[in-house]
């Protein structure tokens, strides 16, 4: 896990975990001091987990057992309210915390919607991306694949998601194919295009992009950059020199780190 600042876009390299972080299922607390996170090993004692952590480390604070990979994960509706997708051990005992581990004071925890913990990244990543200001502009035309199938669903014409910047530009998220064999489990692409739909910028193979005030960030390769907004201007004649690559991670490799005492309490 690593901690951006965007203030000063300087990174805090923090903790690994050898298994699988679901990071569609994964949501920062308001302020960014805590960090819900879904993660499987599927290995005894817990195979899977939710837990809270303070960025960059993802030793747990408050941990609920999934053992499975359906659910799981959460999203903070506040600082202190906090949405677990699972399923309520029953009405009056609600979420079994595992034995050693609490709640910061005064947090409460709910259920995430009326079917929590089915489903798998969704409904998540769904009630993430609505809150932070993305919406559906086209549904796409998809099909699920065969039993020899490269992938388990594929888009003939992709899903588009779009979120509004500045200026009238209108940042796209691309999904063209979900569980390719050997590959992203996302086949995604990013755009940027204006308010009558010509393309601005255009980011094939990106695996994560978003705005931040009106400059643009995405994720490419192994690699974290950024427009900045008085760029966009420069970008048809500069093209990928008009980018600033802020940090390459590509060729980071597992370091144990211990938590700090401060990552060890609230």
């Amino acid at each position: 896990m690593i901690r951006w600042d965007l203030r000063n876009d300087t990174f805090e390299h923090g903790q690994w975990l050898k298994g699988r972080i679901y990071e569609r299922r994964c949501d920062l607390s308001p302020s960014g001091r805590l960090l819900v996170y879904f993660a499987a090993t599927n290995r005894a004692p817990l195979g899977s987990w939710t837990a809270v952590s303070k960025p960059p480390f993802l030793t747990a604070l408050a941990l609920w057992p999934k053992t499975d990979s359906w659910g799981g994960g959460g999203v903070f509706e506040n600082e202190d309210t906090l949405l677990l997708n699972h399923t309520p051990a029953d009405e009056e005992t609600g979420f079994e915390l595992a034995a050693g581990f609490q709640l910061k004071p005064g947090m409460q925890v709910q259920p995430c919607g009326q079917w929590s913990g089915r489903g798998e990244d969704e409904p998540i990543n769904s009630i993430i991306r609505e809150r932070d200001g993305w919406r559906t502009a086209d549904p796409g035309q998809g099909q699920r694949g065969g039993l020899r199938s490269s992938e388990l669903y594929g888009y003939a014409e992709p899903r588009i998601l779009e979120k509004p910047g500045t200026n009238g530009r209108r940042l796209q998220s691309l999904l063209s194919g979900v569980g390719r064999a050997q590959k992203a489990w996302y086949d995604l692409d990013h755009r940027v295009v204006d308010r009558d739909g010509a393309v601005l910028v255009d980011l094939p193979g990106s695996d994560w992009a978003d705005w931040d005030g009106g400059d643009l960030v995405f994720a490419r390769a192994g690699c974290l950059y950024r427009l900045p907004k008085s760029q966009f201007k420069l970008y048809p004649d500069k093209g990928e020199a008009a980018l600033q690559c802020l940090h390459d991670f590509s060729d980071a490799r597992f370091t144990p780190l211990a938590p700090t005492s401060n990552a060890l309490k609230y």
